[in-house]
This record gives C-alpha cells, structure tokens and sequence, in this order.
C-alpha cells in the first residue's frame, strides 16, 4: 500500500495486495510505480496509520519529558512521521548522524527553516562555497587558543561580578541572575558590542528562540521576531560604523577590517552575527542550568565534583548527552530519495533528534543514567556534526565550566530549592525555566 505523508509518498511492499489484484483480473499497468499505486489507492492507508506511535505523539509530551517518546520510536518507529508538528522524526544514533553528514540529499537552506525565516542566509542556512566562505570568517574568536589567550580571564571576572551582586542574599534565581546573564555578557564581548546592550539582547533573545521553535508558524511569533531582528540589526548598523580599530580583537572588528576579498558585506555581517548572537547565549545558559540541574539529581556526583572541580569537564559532557540543551538539528529534503523503506519528497521536513541519539542504548549503556565515569560520553551529537557542527562549542564548554567553578566555588553548601524550582522543559530548547538556589550567606 502507498500513503501520502505531508509531502512524502511511502510505498511498503505488500505483495499479497498485488496478488490480490492479479487474482480479481484488475488492470495493473506494468511500467511506472505510479501506475500500480494507482490501482492500489482503495487500500491505501493515512499517515496517522502508517505512523501510528508518530500520531500519538503531542508537544505537551515533548515538552514535558521527550525521552520516553523517543524510546517508543527508536524500538518501533525509528523514523517516524509526528503528526502534531508536520515532519519526520529520526530518532537513532547513526541514523541521526547519517542524515547530519549527508550533505548530496539533505540541506539546511529551505524555506520551511524556522533559522532562515527569522535571521536570513547565515552560517547554518547555506551550503557548500557559501558556508565555508562564512565558517572562515566567522571562526577566529571561537578557537580554542583564542579562547584560552583572550576570553578565558574575561569570562571568569564576568562570572565573579555576577556573583558580587547576589552573594550576600543567600538565594536567587540562578537562570535570572546568572545563566541568562553570563552567555550575554560574554557574546558581547566576543563581537566588540557594548555592555550597555545587556537588557536589549535579553528581549530580542526571548523573541529569537520563540521564533526558531515555531514549527506550527504562528503568525505572532514570526513577526516579534521580525522586530527584534530589525532593531538588532540597527544596532549592528551603528557598531560596524563605529568600528575604527583594525587591532581590535573583536569578532565585528575582525569582520570589518578583513581583506577586502574575504569581507563579507554589512548585510552578511548582520546576519551572521544574529545566529551567532542566538546560539551563543541559548547553549551556554541551557548547558549551565542543566549541569546545575545533573548535580542535584545526583548528590553522589554533587559531592564527587565539589571536591575536585578538575570533574567539571567530565561533567559538562555527560550533561551534553544525558540532557541535551538542543534537541534536534532540522535538514531538508533536496531531491526526492528512499531511506528505511520511505521515499521522501522534495521540501520534507526532517528533525534529527540529537537528544533521542544521545540517549541510544546501542552507543550508550543504560543511556537513562547519569554517569560522570562514562567512557564515551563524547561521542554524544549535543553539538551536531558534519559540516553544520556547531561553530562554537569550545567557548560554550569552557564558558559553562567558567561559570560552575565560580559558583561551586564561592557559594558555601549549595542546594537546590525544589519548590521553586522548575524541571527541564522544552521540546526544541530543554532546559529549567526556573531554578533556586540557595547557600549559606556571607563570605
């Protein structure tokens, strides 16, 4: 039987329906596949029947706690359609990281992308001469002698002043006043904008992960997100103007002064750095809360890296696995292809869960448990791979464990405080919403 799914035919093979039809003397055309479904289409049946786990699947249950869903269609349906969200789910390890590296038949440039829809063609919405072309002129801050010579000794004065401001209080919001705060101020300094812009980013944030996460095209949505890019592009607008150093090590200064050969126009400019702006904020403050979150859930590791902070890199990659602050990497069906007995058609959406991935029982052992000892927690695809693998997944590591060791660091006999607390959430961006904390006050 055929089906049409979304844009997507499915042609399972059922040879007893052919025999069928030969037996009752039917007119089954020989030559063309689409001659024979044809014939078939009284026994075709809906998507919802060919992918009935996919059907049942709602985005209060991806938002609440995925992993069980992904567990149902890892053992049934390994590439599924989901109904409530209109694409295909790839939910296994090798096959999310076959559809990541396969560049000839899936894309990231479509304009079903919610990335393209909100910032324009950037870094992760082109392809091949284009992307490359962006990634060289993109990299300089984000490697890791960069990092280390430049950024490190910034991010730790940030974090500190962050935590002069609360210290003596004994309780706060952690995402409030520290997560959300840190990745900000950071990513302002990576570019060379000013600290002043601190509030402003917070907003146009708020607005930019709505919009990437609107897969049903809320009308509302797409168009405070549109706001907020036109008034960071304004902004972009006035600090590439005023760029005058050339020895500047700033990202934008490094933009503006490049050869003139290489330079990307203002426009690439503005939209490169709106993505860059996204993700630099949106990893580090998911990563931190949820490897806050990790340590709660687990007193034994809690004490274990409390006592040797040397841990906390062991402890950010499990994270990164066992809680992935992105959940999936959205590809695009170039040209119609078959995989896995379906044919996919052009414009197809396909989500690659990284966090369904992560949590694959034929890479990681008893996948479900944190275990700050796993010997192969970096295989975990939290950062993606291939060519689209996230640009800046040194500096959010090190940005992440900057921040741990300063509050493990300076706040004596940290707790968690439940009632106030808020579980991981999310079925695109999963983290906290909300997480208290408290300490035993003064210095």
């Amino acid at each position: 039987m055929g089906e049409k799914i979304g844009h997507c035919l499915v042609v399972p093979v059922e040879l007893s329906a052919l025999q069928a039809l030969y037996r009752s003397n039917a007119r089954v055309r020989i030559g063309t596949r689409r001659a024979i479904l044809n014939d078939l289409e009284p026994m075709r049946s809906t998507p919802e029947k060919r992918f009935p786990l996919g059907r049942e699947i709602t985005l209060a249950e991806l938002d609440r706690d995925p992993y069980p869903a992904y567990d149902r269609l890892r053992r049934s349906e390994p590439v599924s359609w989901i109904a409530a969200l209109n694409m295909w789910y790839v939910v296994g390890y090798e096959d999310v990281r076959s559809a990541l590296l396969d560049t000839s038949q899936l894309t990231t440039n479509s304009t079903q992308s919610t990335i393209l829809d909100t910032f324009g063609a950037h870094i992760l919405t082109t392809e091949g001469a284009m992307h490359e072309r962006y990634r060289q002129a993109l990299r300089h801050p984000f490697t890791p002698a960069f990092i280390r010579t430049h950024l490190e000794a910034a991010m730790a004065a940030a974090a500190a002043a962050l935590i002069d401001e609360f210290e003596m209080q004994s309780q706060i919001d952690a995402r409030l006043s520290f997560a959300s705060r840190l990745p900000i101020q950071v990513i302002l300094l990576v570019c060379g904008l000013p600290a002043e812009e601190e509030q402003r980013m917070r907003r146009w944030y708020d607005s930019f992960e709505a919009a990437l996460a609107n897969f049903t095209r809320d009308h509302e949505m797409r168009e405070n997100a549109r706001r907020s890019v036109a008034e960071f592009h304004a902004m972009l607008d006035a600090a590439i103007n005023s760029t005058t150093n050339a020895d500047d090590n700033s990202l934008l200064a490094s933009l503006v002064h490049a050869p003139e050969n290489t330079r990307l126009s203002n426009d690439e400019i503005k939209r490169n750095l709106s993505i860059i702006f996204f993700g630099g904020i949106s990893t580090v403050e998911a990563l931190l809360l949820n490897s806050l979150w990790a340590l709660f859930e687990h007193p034994d590791v809690f004490q274990r890296v409390q006592s040797d902070l040397a841990l906390l890199p062991q402890l950010i990659e499990e994270t990164m696995r066992w809680l992935s602050p992105v959940q999936s990497a959205t590809r695009h069906v170039i040209t119609p292809f078959e995989w896995r007995g379906i044919e996919f058609a052009s414009h197809d959406t396909i989500n690659c869960m990284l966090g369904a991935a992560n949590r694959d029982p034929s890479v990681f052992t008893d996948p479900d448990r944190f275990d700050l000892d796993r010997a192969n927690a970096r295989r975990h695809l939290g950062f993606a791979t291939g060519v689209h693998a996230c640009l800046g997944s040194h500096l959010a590591k090190t940005e992440v464990r900057i921040g741990l060791e300063a509050l493990l660091g300076r706040l004596r006999n940290l707790q968690l405080k439940r009632s106030q607390t808020e579980s991981p959430s999310g079925y695109e961006f999963r983290q906290s919403r909300r997480m208290t904390l408290c300490w035993d006050g003064g210095r």
